[in-house]
């Protein structure tokens, strides 16, 4: 096993919980059972449609050194290790505040309406410059997530980041108290969830919670000073006392974007801070990284770390999975280009898509192909929002499929030349997709994640070299 995590006196004195069968020690904590690794703890959340409960047996089977639990399973050996507790998910969070309490870490977390994601795994790459670092897995970002990831926290750490999410208000309060930051980054206010608010600027307050969690007077707020709610979470900041850091392109940024080249294989970045120039370069593609990577300098900048070699760290951090990565499918000579954008999708986010697509050139008589999913979350500015993004697709791509009642709306207006085909579901347009499909293709596939747009990107990457390839010519309707 590797380095200890938790010993279960630990967990028994931080859960205030009972200890069934022999004593152990954990090396991490998991809430799936599929991702159970030798020595770990299972958390066995009880759920809407599944009881973590009935695979308690399972996860000590494949490994589990024990299991977090609110009840004793039937059938399981008298030799289990159980940690027994009123209620998993408060015994969970009870781990992540003696986590939180014990840690001599600088803590930072990360919010915003779009690039979360990017920006923690950016920080964290980061920061490994200067010490061990600690971040969030993926998205754990809500109230399992979070204290998750703070349980997962070892006590020697330099550093570690969180992500923070939310889509109603009071949620990132919670989780800010419970993490306790010592610089919080809001990435940007922007129409997302906007379904469960008034207006964006109850989004930007709902943002703002995230300061509630610094320490009074010592804490430090990075935000991006070209937002239009830059001045109202500032004042939020301040009323906490932290230290403001600025980024972005305006005069008045502490950490300024002087100019960035972003091309289909990364970009090339300027940044003055403090009258001194930093030229650097990332892989990760489109604007949004190239101006995501400059709030991540605003973080460094305001810890007091050396820019040039975090600018040097984070050049290779990219898109993983459903969140923006590339992947090269083998189909004929010049093969097809899977953008996968999968996971998730809000205005800002598809505009930055379209954008990479836009760049993105094809092979040979290959096309520019978006494949669209609603837009979830919205309210009553729905409609609106869809067909905001016609210019944009438009502009953007040589074939759209779309996918969910929103989107049919704005394929409604699409030049008849651009439609490739409208399903209600994925599942439903996704064999249709990949039977227009050429050789030299750029395929960008982009919904919420209501919308599983996975059977799209699935549907895609199983495509085969054989002699059933649509000639371009064919694909183009004539």
């Amino acid at each position: 096993m590797t380095a200890s995590l938790w010993t279960s006196d630990e967990l028994v004195k931080a859960t205030r919980g009972n200890l069934h069968g022999p004593a152990f020690e954990i090396a991490d904590l998991v809430i799936d059972s599929r991702k159970v690794t030798a020595g770990c703890l299972f958390v066995a959340l009880p759920g809407e449609r599944v009881d973590g409960h009935d695979f308690v047996g399972a996860a000590l089977e494949a490994g589990a050194a024990a299991a977090l639990v609110n009840r004793i399973p039937e059938g399981l050996s008298s030799a289990a290790s159980l940690l027994a507790v009123n209620d998993v998910l408060s015994g969970l969070t009870d781990i992540a505040v003696a986590a939180r309490a014990r840690a001599s870490a600088k803590i930072l977390a990360v919010t915003g309406s779009v690039g979360k994601t990017g920006t923690k795994d950016s920080l964290a790459a980061a920061l490994a410059t200067f010490g061990s670092v600690h971040a969030s897995a993926g998205n754990l970002n809500n109230h399992i997530g979070a204290p998750l990831s703070l349980s997962r926290l070892p006590k020697d750490a330099d550093y570690a980041v969180l992500e923070l999410g939310m889509n109603h208000l009071g949620e990132i309060s919670d989780l800010t108290r419970l993490v306790r930051p010592h610089l919080a980054i809001i990435t940007n206010v922007e129409e997302t969830h906007i379904g469960h608010f008034r207006d964006l600027e109850q989004i930007a307050e709902a943002k703002s919670e995230i300061f509630e969690g610094l320490e009074k007077g010592r804490g430090l707020a990075v935000l991006n000073r070209d937002n239009a709610h830059f001045y109202f979470c500032a004042d939020k900041a301040e009323a906490t006392g932290a230290r403001i850091v600025s980024f972005g392109r305006s005069e008045d940024a502490n950490v300024r974007l002087i100019g960035a080249e972003c091309g289909p294989d990364g970009s090339s970045i300027v940044v003055r801070v403090g009258g001194k120039q930093l030229v650097y370069r990332i892989d990760g593609i489109g604007m949004h990284w190239a101006f995501n990577s400059v709030g991540v300098l605003a973080c460094i900048h305001a810890l007091g770390l050396n820019l040039n070699a975090a600018a040097k760290a984070i050049r290779d951090v990219t898109a993983k999975a459903g969140r923006g990565r590339q992947e090269e499918i083998a189909y004929g000579e010049n093969g097809l280009l899977l953008i996968d954008e999968s996971y998730n999708a809000s205005p800002a986010s598809v505009t930055a898509a379209l954008e990479v697509l836009s760049m993105t050139k094809p092979k040979g008589q290959g096309r520019r192909i978006a494949v669209l999913g609603d837009m979830l979350e919205l309210g009553e500015r729905s409609e609106f929002l869809h067909l905001d993004l016609l210019a944009k697709v438009s502009g953007s791509a040589d074939l759209v499929f779309t996918v969910g009642p929103m989107m049919d709306r704005l394929r409604r207006n699409l030049p008849p030349t651009l439609f490739g085909g409208h399903g209600n579901t994925a599942s439903e347009i996704a064999e249709q997709v990949v039977s227009q499909l050429s050789e030299g293709d750029v395929v960008l596939v982009k919904g919420s994640l209501g919308m599983a747009m996975a059977p799209i990107v699935g549907a895609i990457r199983d495509i085969t070299n054989s002699d059933q390839i649509t000639p371009p010519s064919a694909a183009y309707g004539g």
